[in-house]
């Protein structure tokens, strides 16, 4: 197996990028492709272990890319005229299979925009959509779209809903995944006219699709461990997501900070040491590796893009788990039929 990594994309890259690499390298046996700038890795490499490439694991490669997209950049036009960025070099690797899946925390839009051009989507499915995995209460959730399609129609979120549950079952074994769909009341009845269509649409198709509809659920509940997948469209799926992880760091500061106020907290703090690492440890979405594309031909990942070097050690190892539980093909099968 081939795991094709853009070295190029993301806020911390490409130092980010590579000491994830390194980190990740002896947990997975597929080889690592870097696909950007050869001589910056390189230089890199050197910089961070005074070593070459190949004395750390003979499963590295490189791909020379020259350009790079950056955050600013108009997706589609990016994707066009940077035929020798490292994201469209990964790409066109990922479709010639020179790779099995390929992983970005470049811009958003056009690895969307690459994905859907460059790659394809599997016929039958109307939009891809980015699947993030969050932690949950003795669980993971998956929320789909968590940012890929600000404007939906129904069959959108019924087909996020059923990738999501082909997702859960075949790389999680999830057997029978709960699926909700997030909305500002349980009611059928509340919600605006997407998401009211959508409750429809999902109760009359949920059991001929295979999928465990369990109605609306509110975002105080999502993480109750009885929901295993969310679904909403991409704009206020992303708003969920980034909400979540602010949560999550407010959670981190305040614990840090009450715990180091005074001699007497910091007494306290040594009893309380091990549950606090495991709440924070159970909250941090980095554990939980990027977000996938599902709905296009091949596997594509999409990385956070203020990455640092443990979420793409994650990222790298769930990509390999994503390739080996065959999940597109199990996708490309389903949707084979018609809705």
């Amino acid at each position: 197996m081939k795991i094709i990594l853009d070295a190029m994309g993301g806020d911390n890259a490409p130092d980010a990028t590579i000491k994830g690499a390194v980190k990740a390298i002896n947990k997975v046996k597929a080889e690592v492709v870097l696909v950007g700038q050869e001589e910056v890795i390189r230089k890199k490499f050197k910089e961070f272990y005074g070593k070459e490439m190949e004395e750390i694991s003979d499963r590295f490669k490189i791909k020379n890319a020259t350009e790079t997209i950056e955050m600013c950049d108009i997706p589609t036009q990016a994707i066009k005229h940077k035929k020798d960025s490292s994201m469209v070099v990964g790409f066109n690797m990922l479709k010639a299979d020179e790779g099995d899946v390929f992983i970005s925390a470049g811009n958003s839009g056009a690895l969307l925009t690459g994905a859907t051009l460059l790659v394809g989507r599997i016929k039958g499915i109307d939009r891809p959509a980015m699947a993030g995995i969050l932690p949950s209460y003795k669980s993971q959730l998956l929320l789909i779209d968590a940012g890929s399609n600000t404007n939906c129609k129904p069959l959108n979120l019924l087909q996020f809903a059923q990738m999501g549950t082909i997702y859960l079952r075949n790389t999680f074994g999830v057997e029978k995944p709960a699926v909700g769909l997030l909305n500002i009341g349980t009611e059928e009845t509340k919600g605006n006219e997407l998401v009211k269509e959508s409750y429809q649409l999902l109760r009359e198709k949920s059991e001929e699709l295979g999928i465990n509809f369990i109605g609306n659920v509110e975002g105080r509940d999502a993480f109750s461990g009885k929901v295993d997948v969310l679904v909403a469209d991409g704009f206020t799926g992303n708003v969920f997501l980034k909400t979540a992880e602010g949560i999550g760091k407010l959670v981190k500061r305040n614990l840090t900070e009450s715990f180091t106020k005074n001699v007497f907290s910091k007494i306290s703090y040594l009893f309380a040491r091990k549950p606090i690492k495991e709440l924070t440890k159970s909250m941090d979405y980095k554990s939980y590796g990027g977000a996938l594309f599902l709905g296009v031909k091949k596997p594509v990942v999409k990385a956070h893009g203020s990455s640092d070097e443990r979420l793409f050690e994650y990222t790298i190892i769930q990509a390999e788990r994503f390739v080996q539980n065959n999940a597109v093909p199990q996708m490309i099968e389903a949707f084979s039929k018609d809705i």
